[in-house]
């Protein structure tokens, strides 16, 4: 394998419209960034079919929507008028269904391929970066709506509303937010008129192979912007900022967002500990939208507007975001700048994203995908401003995902933990990855200096370990992209039972 390179999919290719893929069967469709996808077909007119290793509410809701589920994965699944088959990067191609789609001949498209297929003719915006992607896109949609302009959209996981009906896709007749994933390089098919970048980090270095490529295939993903379009890009990311230097040496239009001076959107007076945190906005530079046809004539912001900009989520790395969308919306979409800034107000959050569990006994438990060393940080230190305005401690949770990810990164995750009170670590998710001799979650344990640290390689015993220690006013993290989050509310549970 080539680092930074596909082997398996050419993300520089052309990919049909939707309309020409024939009836389309999507393996693992149950999965949080497949089912979108799916989703999206159905609602275009396609003949959907689909399967997952396991039964979920995923499988159950998108039966109901007209697909044709099965539960386990064999090739006589594949029926027989299927003409395109939607895979992700994590199924391998000794998979029953994949390996009979290929000696059928039918058509393979990567999950990020089909969401290329729908946007034929359709105003885009891909949110790329190591950190913020799923975030950032969730506000840009719902500024989106706010201002009326009605955006389509895939998401990496669901907007979260208190009915419990939030979707992780929509069909819109406005622009498209897609949520370009970098870990596989397929964030080069989208070719989209606006391209966030909220940062660059050495992360999914089992595909790069070193920091290098990662810049290098950024800019590939800069180069893919339509004619006319826009690069969004973070200030404070020393990545992002010599993207956005070269891009614009190139001629690209380009907008940078952040707290530094040098920024074209900068953020000023940030209050970042509380769960609304607040900053101030203003423009150092005119800014007219590239894509004046979205914004109905939007006039030009002009130097020196200074708006609030209050997004209902704790952290910096929060209000950095909203101030990503923002200037997608506006800059690159035209849209009205206080029906943007009133739309992320009104942000309701994403599922697993500081998404609040519940509360027992005083006892706040909250839920994080956070599963790169600068992710854990930011959430880390989310939760340590919200207990310090309390008087409450903090306890984190943490299962690290990824061999390989553990073993590079083990020091920079230790020093993102260390500012917690209590720090209990969990085995090593594996997902795609075999087993790496000498790479546990105490790979990191032993490195946390600080707190109370506790390597509790025994599931069960998870739960009754920080039920024992919290107290009122006091905070629990649950971290991690792997199976975690089903810890969440048996915490909650085992503390209102008082198990402590």
């Amino acid at each position: 394998m080539t680092a930074g390179v596909n082997d398996r999919f050419d993300f520089t290719a052309p990919v049909p419209p939707v309309a020409d893929l024939g009836p389309v069967h999507f393996i693992a469709i149950g999965g949080s960034g497949m089912s979108g996808v799916a989703r999206m077909f159905l609602a275009a007119g396609v003949r959907v079919s689909g399967s997952d290793a396991r039964d979920s509410a995923t499988l159950r809701e998108l039966e109901a929507e007209g697909a044709r589920v099965v539960v386990g994965q064999r090739a006589e699944n594949l029926g027989d008028d299927v003409e395109t088959v939607v895979v992700s990067s994590a199924i391998r191609e000794t998979n029953p269904e994949l390996a009979a789609a290929r000696e059928r001949g039918l058509r393979v498209l990567h999950r990020a391929q089909g969401i290329a297929a729908l946007l034929h003719g359709r105003s885009a915006v891909a949110v790329a970066g190591a950190n913020g992607k799923t975030t950032t896109s969730g506000m840009l949609t719902v500024a989106l709506e706010h201002s009326g302009a009605h955006p389509a959209y895939v998401l990496g996981s669901p907007l979260t509303t208190g009915d419990g009906t939030g979707t992780n896709a929509a069909p819109g007749t406005g622009p498209f937010v897609v949520e370009a994933d970098e870990s596989d390089g397929s964030f080069l098919t989208y070719r989209p008129d606006v391209a966030v970048v909220t940062n660059i980090k050495p992360d999914h270095l089992d595909f790069y192979g070193d920091f290098v490529t990662i810049e290098a295939t950024f800019a590939r993903f800069a180069g893919t912007i339509r004619e006319g379009g826009l690069l969004v890009a973070a200030a404070d990311d020393p990545g992002a900022v010599a993207l956005a230097t070269a891009h614009r040496e190139a001629g690209g239009a380009v907008v940078t967002f952040g707290t530094g001076e040098g920024a074209d959107v900068r953020l000023t007076d940030l209050r970042p500990d509380a769960m609304t945190a607040t900053a101030q906005v203003t423009w150092q530079r005119d800014l007219a939208p590239v894509r004046g046809a979205e914004s109905g004539g939007a006039a030009v912001i002009p130097a020196g507007t200074t708006r609030t900009l209050t997004v209902p989520m704790p952290g910096e790395h929060n209000l950095a975001n909203s101030a990503a969308a923002l200037v997608a919306a506006t800059a690159g979409l035209g849209q009205d700048l206080d029906a943007v800034l009133a739309g992320l107000a009104a942000y309701p959050g994403t599922h697993r994203r500081f998404e609040r569990v519940g509360e027992a006994c005083g006892v706040r438990v909250v839920d994080d995908y956070a599963h790169n060393p600068d992710k854990v940080a930011a959430v880390v230190r989310a939760g340590r401003g919200l207990v310090d305005a309390s008087g409450g401690r903090l306890a984190v949770v943490f299962q690290p995902h990824l061999f390989t990810r553990t073993r590079d990164f083990a020091r920079e995750f230790a020093a993102g933990l260390s500012s917690a009170d209590l720090v209990v670590l969990m085995d090593v998710y594996a997902a795609r990855e075999d087993p790496l001799d000498g790479v546990t979650g105490a790979t990191i344990a032993e490195l946390v200096d600080g707190p109370e640290v506790h390597f509790v390689a025994d599931r069960d015993a998870v739960v009754p370990t920080v039920a024992g220690w919290v107290r009122d006013g006091d905070l629990v993290l649950v971290v991690g992209a792997g199976d975690v989050t089903e810890l969440g509310a048996p915490i909650v549970t085992a503390i209102a039972e008082g198990e402590r």
